[in-house]
């Protein structure tokens, strides 16, 4: 799987929140992307998931335009937000059907992916109850199902720890690298430092809308640890 963001830029009215973003990424790896509250990343994610059209740069996954054939595109991506808008009206194994139906997913590949993660995120039992009895946590879980029951090649998830108990989390995980394992890639933003360190195979560092260091986690950390490099680029680097 090939997937390349090129001098990606966007602005909102007048404001520039992202310049000149390029990025490569590899089948098999985790990437994070690290980042103070308001500093871009979002909007990135936004951007390489098609929701958030740009006015320069260009991203590819597997050679395939993200903005001249997003169709396509989102057949080979899963996207999930920091708060999962589901439709709370459905009862969470209806949701789970519809997105299978929108994948044109076979009926028994759907019913066994839903059944393995439903059982390992422990939901199973909430499937037939209204999305919008859901906690944040559950209606989080039930977004990764989601996200997972096409087999997508490159998964971008926003904050994905936020709101999880800790078995999720470590769950989520196992998913992430088990995923790379495939061939599949995983990028995601995050603001905690300590997971970034341990799960990822690469970070990039942004500040107001632009990267300031991106790399292996030896390059980007050198003799330091990730949280020095970080609060120096953050609070040290000039826009």
């Amino acid at each position: 799987m090939d997937f390349v963001i090129e001098h990606l830029s966007k602005h909102f009215e007048k404001k520039e929140v992202l310049r000149d973003i390029c990025f490569t990424f590899e089948s098999g790896k985790i990437y994070g992307l690290l980042g103070r509250n308001g500093a871009g990343k979002t909007t990135t994610i936004k951007a390489v998931a098609g929701i958030l059209p740009y006015e320069e740069g260009t991203i590819t996954v597997d050679g395939l335009s993200v903005k001249d054939d997003p169709l396509e595109c989102k057949k080979r991506i899963a996207y999930i937000p920091d708060n999962p808008d589901l439709y709370e009206f459905l009862s969470g194994i209806r949701y789970l059907n519809f997105v299978a139906d929108i994948f044109e997913v076979p009926r028994k590949e759907r019913e066994e992916r839903i059944h393995y993660y439903a059982d390992l995120f422990e939901l199973t039992g909430d499937l037939g109850s209204s999305v919008g009895t859901y906690s944040h946590g559950m209606k989080q879980k039930l977004s990764l199902i989601a996200a997972l029951i096409h087999e997508p090649k490159l998964m971008l998830l926003d904050e994905p720890f936020v709101g999880l108990d800790p078995k999720a989390a470590h769950d989520l995980k196992k998913i992430m690298r088990q995923m790379c394992d495939r061939g599949g890639a995983i990028f995601f933003s995050t603001h905690v430092l300590e997971v970034a360190e341990k799960l990822c195979d690469k970070v990039a560092i942004i500040k107001a809308g632009r990267l300031v260091a991106s790399g292996t986690m030896d390059e980007v950390r050198g003799d330091e640890s990730l949280e020095q490099v970080f609060l120096e680029l953050v609070d040290n680097e000039k826009d």
